[in-house]
Order: structure tokens, then sequence, then C-alpha cells
């Protein structure tokens, strides 16, 4: 299956590197200027799409090659691409984390969506930690498996310019063919709480109007490339 229109899968290569409150960023601008922007979760979550559809205005899709069947999954897909101009989803936990004990297509991690739509992915990577070594992160999550499109790397809680500097200059000596979309700026404050517990989850409201909006205010260390659809209004923390 490989989906039509133009999509784009937010992905990391863990938990917790900021995909979530990035992807909520990109959805709320991109609404914001009246694209007809539409967005989708990989996996049986019910609670980041609650904040996807406060970013949209439009309820969000699951996508899950785990859970259902192929046929429901294109069809899914091709709702998705046939509702709006273009599809942001979101992915979950680790890029090729899926279903343990189930190979090939059917073990519902993000890069089986990946292969199955042909959507480029977006690769979240949090630099909190490192620095040149970072591209190592990302050679080897582009080389893993030539069957999933990591298509350009976003570095997340980048604490100067000369540490954006450094991940830019390891990114384009290790790997020239995959952009830095940009690098989003530490921001201690803005985080989501761990939403996997019962307890957790809040109606479609007021934390997700906020957490939204806090990001586009921000601004990149240094500017992303202008083919990044949120080159004005990056967003970084936990999610």
């Amino acid at each position: 299956m490989t989906a039509p229109g133009h999509g784009l899968i937010i992905a990391a290569p863990a938990s917790g590197s900021g995909k979530t409150v990035l992807t909520l960023g990109l959805l709320r601008h991109l609404a914001g200027t009246g694209a007809g922007v539409v967005s989708a979760k990989v996996g049986p979550d019910y609670i980041d799409p609650a904040f996807h559809a406060v970013a949209t205005g439009r309820a969000c899709h699951n996508l899950d090659s785990w859970a259902m069947r192929p046929a429901t999954l294109a069809a899914a897909v091709a709702e998705l691409a046939d509702g709006g101009d273009a599809v942001v989803c979101e992915g979950v936990m680790g890029l090729f984390d899926g279903a343990r004990g189930v190979a090939g297509p059917a073990d519902g991690s993000t890069a089986a969506l990946a292969r199955l739509t042909g959507w480029p992915v977006a690769l979240v990577v949090d630099a909190g930690a490192q620095a040149a070594s970072a591209a190592a992160v990302v050679r080897g999550f582009a080389s893993h498996d030539p069957a999933v499109p990591v298509a350009g790397v976003l570095f997340n809680r980048v604490g100067s310019a000369a540490h954006a500097q450094i991940l830019g200059d390891a990114c384009r000596a290790a790997l020239p063919e995959i952009p830095v979309l940009g690098c989003l700026p530490r921001a201690d404050g803005l985080e989501l709480p761990s939403r996997h517990r019962p307890s957790t989850p809040s109606p479609p409201g007021a934390p997700a109007t906020t957490s939204t909006a806090g990001p586009c205010g921000r601004r990149p260390w240094p500017p992303p490339s202008p083919n990044w659809p949120m080159a004005a209004t990056p967003s970084s923390a936990r999610g």
C-alpha cells in the first residue's frame, strides 16, 4: 500500500524525545495558517489524539498495522488523504518499536506504517545530553532499514547556538543526504507529563491549548530549512 496525498511522519529514536509537543506545534501552526491539515497517531493511543484534535479542530485518526486488518488500514489512510491537503502522523515510542514476537508489516511500529504508506519520516532526536555523537544516532536510524525513508532530522533540547552548530556540522559531515530541518531550543518549563495512566488524560481543552500555544513563539538555532513547514514556529519539550 502506497498512500495517496502528502503525508509526513514525526518519529523519534525513543519515547520522551519531544515528538508529541513538536507535532502539536506543527499542527497548530498549519491549522492557524488555514492549511487543510489532518492528523493521525500510530497505534491505539487515545490521549495524544485528543491533543491533536484541539490543535487542529479536527478529529485525529488512529493507524495501527497490528490491530487493523490491511484493508481497514488502507481505507483509513485513504480517508485521511482525501480529508485534507496534508497528513501529519505522530509515531509511537521509538521508530522501530512494535509488538513483541510479531514481524513484518503487522507489528504496529511507526516504521511499519512508513513502509506501507511511503510517507517520509522526520526524526526528532533529543540532543540535550550529546553533541557530535547525535550524528551517529541519525546514521543508525537512517540506514537501519532502507525501506523506511528518513527524510530529515530535528534536534530537540539544544542548549545554545554553539551546540546547534556542532550538531549541524557533524550531520553534514557524516550524512549530507539527510538535512537538519531545525534545532529546537531547550525549554524546561514546556513539558507534557506521562500520559499513559488512567489518571492523566484530561478533556480536550485547556491543557492541550496551552501546550500548543507556548512553542509557537520560540526560535530555533539556526533558522531551519525553508522546506520545513514549521520553519517559523518550532517547539521543544518532552512528549
